[in-house]
């Protein structure tokens, strides 16, 4: 039992790391275009541009 004075305040200190994780993604706008990944992924601009052979 003597091992849970050491656990308990690493585990707070550890849940306290991750909600200050969370809140800083929030604040520099880590989650506002949750859209945009999914269009971003299928453009192709890093093909080469075709020539019109007309």
């Amino acid at each position: 039992m003597d091992v849970l004075i050491f656990l308990i305040p690493i585990a707070l200190v550890l849940g306290g790391v991750g909600l200050v994780a969370f809140l800083w993604s929030l604040k520099t706008g880590q989650y506002d275009d949750l859209e945009g990944a999914k269009w971003r992924i299928l453009d192709d601009d890093d093909l080469p541009e075709r020539k019109n052979t007309q």
